[in-house]
């Protein structure tokens, strides 16, 4: 099905910028979701978006049935693909990001291709009440300090700069 109306349009077509949020689904992440979400953060990785692993068993074991998950979405368009992913985890005493305890994690993913469309907004609109929820005191999100777009985002949502070093710039929300 072409959705631009033009003859040869490019697969991605219909992920134009302008594209509004309620042309997507937001919803709890499943099982079913790993390969979705592994092909997602692949093609994260590709673009040089993404350094960490991108592989089913990692996201699998990481994204969608570990334990330290307060919450975990994916933002799929109207075809069924996985365009976006957000998660909170909860930190424990010996956290590897350096997240307080009684703190919580955040990471948001967006496809490459589908960018600067509110994807994010819209899976913190439904992760941050989980995280309150969970009694959260604080979100942490540790962000590569060449991600202009991963920074500027954090920002716009309310997060602010706590910390920095290692090439990463981690932004902290209080929550409650």
């Amino acid at each position: 099905m072409i959705r631009s109306g033009l003859p040869f349009a490019a697969p991605f077509a219909h992920l134009q910028r302008g594209k509004r949020e309620d042309e997507m689904r937001i919803r709890p992440t499943e099982a079913e979701d790993v390969e979705g979400i592994s092909a997602m953060l692949t093609a994260l990785t590709a673009a040089g978006k993404r350094t960490r692993p991108s592989d089913p068993d990692f996201v699998r074991a990481t994204y969608v049935a570990n334990p330290q998950l307060v919450a975990s979405h994916v933002a799929e368009d109207d075809d069924g693909r996985i365009i976006g992913l957000q998660v909170v985890m909860r930190a424990g005493p010996d956290d590897p990001f350096g997240v307080p305890e009684g703190g919580g994690s955040i990471g948001t993913h967006v496809a490459p291709d589908a960018g600067r469309r509110g994807i994010g907004r819209a899976l913190f609109a439904r992760t941050r009440p989980m995280a309150e929820a969970a009694a959260l005191k604080t979100l942490d999100a540790s962000i590569a300090d060449d991600n202009d777009d991963g920074l500027a985002y954090y920002e716009a949502i309310g997060f602010r700069t706590d910390r920095t070093g290692d090439g990463r710039i981690v932004k902290r929300m209080t929550l409650g």
